[in-house]
């Protein structure tokens, strides 16, 4: 069963409680891409501006964060390097803009300041909730592959030990 762009509902419904930030001073914007991924059960958190951003961020915890490059008060760029950095990457930032065209200005904002995506307005809707959910999908995956803090201590613990590293021969 597919639903919206043909997307599998199945897909969909697995993003049920998942938050997403999305950030844009164009009011009429902002509403079309949350009814966007509302349509997909997420729980939309909005904000007009970059301040106004990063303190609903720092609050809310979102998951994935589609913002504008241009916004008042901290530009999207500066925004998207800050919630990069202090995540280490794991909070996907996805900048979506109309002004910023080309490939130069998509990669400076890949490179540069850690945006995992860049897509540019008119935004393609099947394009963005693909970009999205393959994030969100490719973060969970990551998250299952790793081993928790236990097993690496003990995995270490066993080779210190089978290995004798530890002690001095002389």
């Amino acid at each position: 069963m597919t639903q919206g762009w043909g997307l599998d509902y199945n897909l969909a419904s697995q993003m049920t409680d998942r938050k997403i930030l999305i950030v844009d001073f164009d009011a009429a914007s902002l509403e079309s891409l949350a009814a966007i991924f509302e349509a997909y059960r997420f729980r939309v958190i909005r904000a007009t501006d970059g301040q106004s951003a990063y303190e609903k961020f720092k609050e809310e915890k979102p998951d994935i964060v589609v913002l504008e490059a241009i916004l008042p008060k901290v530009h999207g760029f500066d925004l998207t390097k800050r919630i990069s950095e202090e995540t280490h990457g794991r909070v996907p930032v996805i900048i979506v803009t109309g002004l910023y065209r080309g490939p130069q200005y998509r990669m400076e904002a890949l490179s540069t300041f850690g945006a995992a995506d860049y897509l540019e307005k008119p935004v393609d809707k099947e394009k963005l909730l693909r970009a999205v959910m393959n994030l969100l999908s490719e973060e969970e995956e990551i998250e299952e592959d790793l081993p928790s803090a236990d097993q690496v201590i003990d995995t270490l613990s066993r080779r210190i030990k089978t290995q004798g590293l530890g002690t001095q021969k002389e």
